[in-house]
């Protein structure tokens, strides 16, 4: 399979301008959610991996009790892609 062609830096900021609170590190784009509870955090994380897997694209997390972090790449093509506003978008209806 073809890896994803890697977005141009003017169409990254357009993509983050409609996904409030992310943010691009280098060539990763990231965001990180706060839930009431650790529980709160674990599930949505659950409902994030039921959508990675049927997306086949996998986020890196990083859990700090009720504050949960997706940091999003597309590694076979070598920075951000559409596939990873896919799943930001989708993340954030997770989230929710």
């Amino acid at each position: 399979m073809t890896p994803a062609p890697v977005l141009s830096a003017d169409v990254v900021q357009q993509h983050l301008a409609s996904l409030p609170g992310w943010t691009r590190e280098n060539d990763t784009i990231t965001k990180t959610f706060r839930f009431a509870t650790f529980p709160d955090g674990i599930a949505c994380i659950a409902r994030v991996a039921d959508v990675a897997e049927a997306q086949q694209h996998h986020p890196d997390i990083d859990i700090r009790y009720t504050a949960v972090t997706f940091t999003l790449s597309t590694h076979d093509s070598g920075g951000i892609t559409g596939k990873d506003f896919e799943l930001a978008a989708a993340i954030e209806g997770c989230a929710r």
